[in-house]
């Protein structure tokens, strides 16, 4: 506990107009900021530290006021065009941006344009307003009150504008008149993380079509290989990998999310646990496989499912990790 509050306090420390830092200099000469989801992940993280360590006097003194601070600078609009729309959703970057995980750039060229309004940045939003709601109540009524107003137009809008009828999930980003209709794995934070703004008939179908169109022994594809963009393999020159490395290619982090979705669906049953810890084995085995006692960060989205990027991914390890206490 010790260790995590520290981290989480250097990375309160570098907080700016809102913004967490998603890197710090090798040479310590500072830090990027080019990145929504990572603040986002700081209210969650942090709100998981507490529940696990209660630390109370950590929520009140530090970690509490940074995750405010966040919230209200998304509300009011800070960098890289990061700013509430109307609808209570979050807006985030432009064409010349890529401000999410997905983030594969080489020069100009963008290979998964996703400004607008992401889903995965809206569950985590949403998400936040849930925590910021229930850690203000006992002190601050009036505060909690305003966060459940914007969590209820977030979750509104979120259940509505992101539900595509004709796939039965989720649309991946949504953007004035457009509407992605790939089917990415980012859709599964909006089951996984503890607050939900949808159903339970939308999160089953969010489940069922990740299982059946991204799901593979070392985690979820990043886009679906009925998609006429999905790419099987993850090789070649930096373009070419570049060029792949969203477009099908399997990440082993997202294993822990959709862990977490279908228990979460299926009410953490013992079956369910049973059935997902079974498919983890394969992950596990992979120990043993590139970067022994490790786990790669990227596989081919193709069986063999070759593993391919770094051989020691720390979040790959980490959902691995927590996807099999889950199953436990």
């Amino acid at each position: 506990f010790i260790e995590a509050r520290q981290v989480l306090e250097t990375f309160a420390s570098a907080q700016r107009d809102g913004l967490i830092p998603n890197r710090f200099s090798d040479y310590g000469d500072g830090c990027d900021y080019n990145s929504v989801d990572a603040s986002l992940w700081y209210v969650h993280a942090a709100d998981a530290y507490c529940h696990a360590s209660s630390d109370a006097w950590a929520w009140r003194e530090v970690l509490g006021p940074v995750c405010e601070r966040i919230v209200e600078a998304f509300v009011e609009g800070t960098q890289f065009n990061i700013h509430m729309d109307n609808d209570g959703l979050i807006w985030c970057g432009d064409d010349s941006t890529q401000l999410t995980w997905m983030d594969a750039k080489h020069g100009d060229t963008v290979f998964t344009p996703r400004h607008g309004k992401p889903v995965e940045i809206n569950a985590l939003w949403y998400h936040a307003l849930c925590v910021l709601t229930e850690r203000s109540g006992p002190r601050d009524k009036k505060r909690a009150s305003w966060y459940t107003e914007v969590a209820g137009r977030a979750r509104k809008a979120l259940a509505h504008e992101f539900w595509n009828p004709e796939t039965d999930c989720l649309f991946d980003v949504v953007r004035d008149d457009y509407h992605d209709a790939a089917i990415r794995p980012n859709q599964i934070l909006a089951v996984s993380l503890p607050h939900s703004a949808l159903t339970r008939k939308q999160q089953r179908a969010v489940v069922t079509v990740a299982e059946r169109e991204l799901l593979t022994p070392y985690g979820l594809r990043s886009l679906s290989p009925h998609d006429p963009a999905y790419r099987s393999r993850y090789a070649g020159n930096s373009w070419e990998r570049d060029s792949a490395y969203h477009q099908g290619t399997v990440w082993g982090w997202l294993i822990g999310p959709f862990v977490e979705a279908y228990l979460r669906v299926h009410d953490f049953s013992p079956s369910a646990k049973s059935r997902m810890r079974a498919g983890l084995q394969t992950l596990v085995a992979h120990l043993d496989e590139a970067g022994l006692g490790s786990v790669s960060e990227v596989f081919d989205g193709d069986p063999p499912h070759r593993p391919g990027g770094c051989i020691a991914q720390a979040w790959s390890v980490a959902e691995l990790l927590r996807a099999w206490r889950m199953t436990a």
